[in-house]
Formats: C-alpha cells, structure tokens, sequence
C-alpha cells in the first residue's frame, strides 16, 4: 500500500466499519482472532482509511490477553489499556488511524508524551508482543512460556524500554503461568489454542505493516 493511498482519505466518504458481533460462546483467544481477520479483510478489500472506532474496539478484546499471562505483563497491560482507551476516547473527534496522524504532524506533536500519535505506536507494539509471543509459544520445543516471553519480548518491546524496565520484565517472567496454566486460563485445548494463535499471528501482521505505513508514509521513523 502506497503513501498516495494513506493521503487520499479526505477525497472520499468515510464508510462504516463495524465488526460483527463476535459468537457469545466464543473464547477471548478466538474472539480477538475474529476481530483482527476482520480488520484484515477491510484492508485487503481496499480500504485506504480503517476507521479509528473499529480499530480501538478490537484492540480493547487484546487487554483480556496480557491478563492472561499474570503479573510478569501486568506492566504490559496496564500501559496497553490506557493507550487502547486514549484511542477509543480520541474516536469520538476523529475518524481515522490518519486523521490522529495528520494532526500531531500539523502540530508537531507526534512523539510528544500522551499524544495519539504516540499512542498508537504503544497499541501497535503491544499488537506485535502479543503476535511475537504467540509464535515463539507455537514453535518452543518444551512449550516454555518463559522461553516464548522471553524471546518476544527481546526482540518487540526491549529495544524502546530503559534498564529498570527491562530487568523488572526479566524478573517478572517467573511469575509467568505453565503452558498448561495459560491453556486453561484461555479456555482453550491444546488443539484450539494452536489454532487461535495461528489465527491471531496472520491476522494481525497485516494491521501491524498497515500502521506502521501510516508513520513511513509521513516519514516518521520507527526507532521510538
């Protein structure tokens, strides 16, 4: 997807974008899935704006996740939770993932703290652990969960977190729950969960390239 794509939003009616209601008997780990293969599906279809309401509605079903991994992702979930709710809040006066960018980059305020700007690229890294997480977690020999943590959060998060961060992360990783722990706590199978996570990993890669375009096509780095 190009920059003139990102930049023509404003030259066409914004449609609506609701996700479907997900099963009621549908488990957290599958409900995220179908969101996300329903955002995915808006932008293979062509969609050149995801509007910023569907976008924060099926981040908000991500938070169950981190709570699933206890206390080691608390830090986690607790900073992807405040950024998901500034993005749901920030909906209501603009309509899209380019609207909040168009702004902060008119004011000069896209890496500021508390910006929406700044805000999404806490929601994007957070997509991206989780997505880490469940493929490290699919192809760990053992099904360590540490391991799997580990290893996603070195290469997601690590690099924009400072010493005492890292080391509370490393610390907290012990706390983590057994394969078997997370399995149940998913209310999954060992089948199933395999299955979800697959489900989640390919559809949220799309929707992670997409904003991460968004800031390429503004020439905003991503080193931050």
């Amino acid at each position: 997807m190009g920059e003139e794509s990102f930049l023509a939003c404003n030259e066409e009616p914004f449609k609506e974008q609701p996700l479907k209601v997900v099963d009621a008997d549908a488990t957290p780990l599958s409900a995220v899935a179908e969101a996300f293969e329903q955002l995915s599906r808006l932008i293979e279809s062509g969609e050149r704006c995801l509007r910023l309401s569907t976008f924060g509605s099926a981040c908000s079903l991500v938070s169950i996740l981190f709570g699933c991994l206890g206390f080691a992702f608390k830090f986690a979930e607790l900073e992807y939770v405040a950024k998901v709710n500034d993005l749901i809040e920030a909906s209501k006066e603009y309509d899209t993932l380019q609207s909040i960018l168009d702004n902060d980059v008119k004011n000069n305020t896209v890496r500021h703290k508390g910006s929406h700007s700044r805000n999404l690229r806490r929601v994007r890294l957070g997509l991206d652990l989780i997505r880490a997480l469940f493929e490290q977690f699919l192809v760990t020999k053992d099904g360590s969960l540490k391991d799997a943590a580990t290893t996603a959060y070195g290469r997601v998060c690590a690099p924009f977190h400072n010493w005492a961060i890292r080391r509370a992360v490393g610390a907290g990783m012990y706390a983590l729950p057994t394969r078997d722990q997370l399995i149940s706590r998913l209310n999954e199978t060992d089948y199933s969960v395999q299955k979800e996570m697959r489900r989640y990993i390919d559809a949220s890669s799309p929707i992670i390239r997409y904003i991460d375009d968004l800031y390429i096509s503004r020439n905003i780095s991503l080193d931050w």
